[in-house]
């Protein structure tokens, strides 16, 4: 302990330090003014946003699929095409005043957002729904969408299925996981293509990733909940480049550009160590590292959005069973490929954790405030895929379906 404190006594006397401690204290007001303006202004920015996200109007579409469906996942990329919004985010404007006579200039932060959706796919009572959640202005847009390749769903305005529903350890079991990607965003996960469902192919010969989820899902009995939501927004580049100012893209399309030159790199032959030019051609590339490449190259030719994935599963406390978790993770785990899949993310084993995911989810939140989590980039494809309406081949009755198609009287009916 007297070794510690000599130690600390010779450092605090040493007159490097001495001269360090004054010129700390002597721009004390500079530095000090500098830490508490950037903390209030984001102070003021949190409150902005939440001001504006609370003044919108959202709206809960559930999805009733009918008795067939022969359309791939592909058909959902016209969806989420159509919800690749990046406009209405929050900047910095200047207003001109007229009035008073000396014009002045007034900075307003209105605090807005891009628009951001949550798709839900949710097992209770023994059935399975489908839930769109957005703004309530989306709503044109989505059922537009949806019609356009599902014309025989239906399409219905519902309340909020989270509100009635409040963790009490006293009585309820819960699980909760905020899943992860195992490699960087750019790699791909396994998607329908892969799977050979863009190629519509009869339903007994279809193999759609989904299924299995679904399948766990239905068999589950009365009393047990399991809750799954993707969130999504635009992704949009956050980067600047440093030699042109640019906006860059160095979370995924940068990104997958760097995986390429890296794979390439690979193929290069060794540089002698005397500098002079390489004695050999680059090798070719191996099947592996070809595949890598289109893979990644496919991928960012499509929109990407930031995304966040969430799963709950709950039941009254005498019923829960944790093993029900297994057929979670497994029904996500046929979405992995040898480039990338999900995970898991930390373990939420305490009371206010789960009650911390289980109001995100109430709330869609992932992206902004206090709902604030770490995201990834899936493109439209990769939605698609864990995403979709299936067809005859999920052949659980617990989803619903329309067992008869809707339309209009004839117009020369006799009144």
């Amino acid at each position: 302990m007297s070794a510690v404190l000599s130690a600390i006594y010779t450092a605090a006397t040493d007159p490097n330090t001495i001269l360090v401690l004054k010129f700390f204290y002597y721009t004390a007001p500079v530095w000090v003014t500098f830490i508490v303006g950037v903390l209030l202004w984001n102070m003021w920015l949190t409150y902005r946003r939440a001001r504006f996200i609370a003044s919108q109007n959202y709206t809960l579409l559930e999805i009733k699929l009918p008795k067939e469906i022969f359309k791939s996942p592909q058909s959902m990329e016209f969806l989420f095409n159509s919800l690749y919004q990046t406009f209405g985010e929050d900047k910095l404007t200047i207003r001109w005043r007229p009035w008073p006579p000396k014009v002045s200039s007034q900075f307003y932060w209105d605090g807005s957002v891009r628009a951001w959706f949550s798709l839900e796919l949710c097992a209770m009572n023994g059935k399975i729904h489908f839930f769109i959640w957005g703004r309530s202005g989306s709503k044109a847009t989505i059922e537009a969408q949806l019609y356009s390749q599902y014309p025989g769903v239906e399409i219905n305005e519902v309340p909020d299925y989270t509100l009635p529903i409040n963790y009490d350890p006293a009585t309820m079991g819960m699980w909760g996981t905020e899943f992860e990607l195992t490699k960087a965003d750019p790699y791909p996960i396994k998607t329908y293509v892969d799977y050979g469902m863009d190629k519509d192919p009869k339903e007994e010969y279809k193999i759609d990733p989904l299924t299995p989820l679904m399948e766990f899902m239905g068999e589950l009995p009365p009393g047990h909940q399991v809750w799954v939501q993707i969130v999504i927004t635009a992704h949009k580049a956050t980067d600047k480049d440093p030699a042109t100012g640019k906006p860059m893209d160095k979370k995924w399309a940068k990104a997958a550009e760097d995986e390429i030159k890296k794979i390439l790199e690979k193929a290069k032959p060794p540089k002698p160590v005397d500098g002079s030019a390489p004695v050999s051609l680059p090798r070719s590339l191996t099947k592996g590292e070809g595949e890598t490449i289109a893979a990644l190259e496919r991928s960012i030719t499509k929109r990407g959005f930031d995304t966040g994935i969430r799963a709950i599963y709950f039941a009254p406390k005498d019923i829960f069973n944790m093993s029900n978790v297994g057929g979670i993770m497994g029904g996500m785990s046929h979405f992995n490929s040898g480039l990338n899949g999900f995970k898991g993310g930390p373990l939420i084993d305490l009371d206010w954790k789960k009650r911390r995911i289980l109001d995100a989810y109430k709330n869609r939140g992932y992206f902004w405030n206090e709902y604030r989590r770490k995201t990834f980039v899936l493109n439209t494809e990769e939605l698609a895929t864990i995403y979709h309406f299936p067809g005859g081949v999920s052949s659980t009755p617990a989803v619903e379906r329309i067992m008869s198609k809707k339309s209009e009287a004839p117009a020369n009916l006799p009144l």
